[in-house]
């Protein structure tokens, strides 16, 4: 059987930046004149991965470590330092036509509806830009608008459209040539729960159903934990972690959350013996215990205590991200 090749291979990818520095003040500015000082900034440096056909894939990190200097140069918006990309076959940065109409990148802080004009006149020109014959885009329009639930506003100046629908309208203008490649650069920033929600809902289906790979980046780690299996974590341009979220989980999360409800008042000091209490307000109480003895601690506070009911959890994902970044800042 041939070897199927990775549908993104990146290896010992480096993007290093020049960064002016000037003192303040007159002076600051006076002195610049004659001599500038330049800061090398390595934003991403030796970085390497491979991504299969079909993968969402959660790319991690903290503000400044590289997440989008990498997503730019896989998209070829960015010539890297040093280092090979290949996405779909390709040189991201050679711009080939047959790339550009098979990915997508879709920037939650930017935009690339018209301001002043309907979704509708955008997604007309982005037909004519990617060439898409008339009956393939009625129809992936339509079955866009859809599961979107957009019929309603794409008629209306994009101006006077609310941030949700703006970001619905935003993903269907990238997804009208059914990209094989999606790099979501923080989707779902300055969104309410609901409709969070509704957008990790729509790009699960869309994976689903078009077997595209998803390069996704969040600060919201719900939309990580939902959609990625897999996540890849970046720190300081450094890729600290690659690997199944579970892993993650195992590795770091030490203790496991028991969440109680009492029938009767107990004190803080017996609630003690049990494990590290958190949080104690009657009839509820919260202990972090080691993840390995929970299932006794459990046991033993149900034959110990007035319990009425018991829950088990393990703690928030962004609380194991941040374990890990600590571990590795320590180390």
């Amino acid at each position: 059987m041939p070897v199927t090749q990775p549908l993104i291979r990146v290896s010992h990818l480096k993007k290093y930046f020049k960064v002016y520095k000037k003192e303040p003040g007159l002076l600051g500015s006076l002195q610049s004149l004659w001599q500038r000082q330049y800061e090398e900034v390595k934003a991403v440096d030796d970085v390497s991965f491979t991504i299969e056909q079909g993968e969402i894939v959660g790319f991690i990190g903290q503000n400044g470590a590289g997440k989008t200097t990498t997503l730019k140069t896989l998209s070829g918006l960015l010539y890297p330092t040093a280092g090979e990309v290949s996405v779909l076959g390709f040189n991201p940065w050679d711009r080939q036509a047959a790339f550009q109409k098979q990915f997508a990148l879709v920037m939650g802080q930017k935009n690339q509806l018209w301001w002043d004009l309907p979704p509708m006149e955008t997604f007309l020109l982005n037909q004519a830009i990617y060439e898409i014959p008339e009956t393939t885009f009625r129809q992936t329009l339509n079955k866009l608008v859809e599961i979107l639930d957009v019929a309603e506003i794409l008629k209306i100046q994009v101006r006077k459209l609310s941030l949700g629908q703006r970001m619905k309208c935003e993903l269907i203008a990238a997804l009208l040539h059914n990209p094989k490649v999606l790099f979501l650069d923080e989707p779902t920033i300055g969104l309410d729960v609901v409709m969070q929600k509704v957008l990790r809902d729509f790009i699960k289906t869309y994976n689903q159903e078009f077997k595209a790979t998803i390069i996704l980046t969040s600060h919201y780690m719900d939309d990580v934990k939902e959609l990625c299996k897999r996540a890849i974590i970046i720190d300081k341009g450094h890729k600290i972690f690659d690997g199944q979220l579970k892993d993650i989980i195992d590795k770091y999360a030490r203790n496991k959350i028991i969440s109680l409800v009492l029938s009767q008042k107990v004190s803080r000091k017996d609630l003690e013996k049990f494990g590290e209490l958190k949080e104690s307000e009657f009839p509820k109480a919260t202990l972090l215990v080691p993840r390995a003895q929970a299932a006794q601690v459990a046991s033993r506070l149900l034959t110990s205590l007035p319990v009425e009911d018991l829950n088990i959890e393990e703690p928030p994902i962004e609380a194991i991200i941040r374990e890990v970044f600590q571990t590795k800042a320590g180390s």
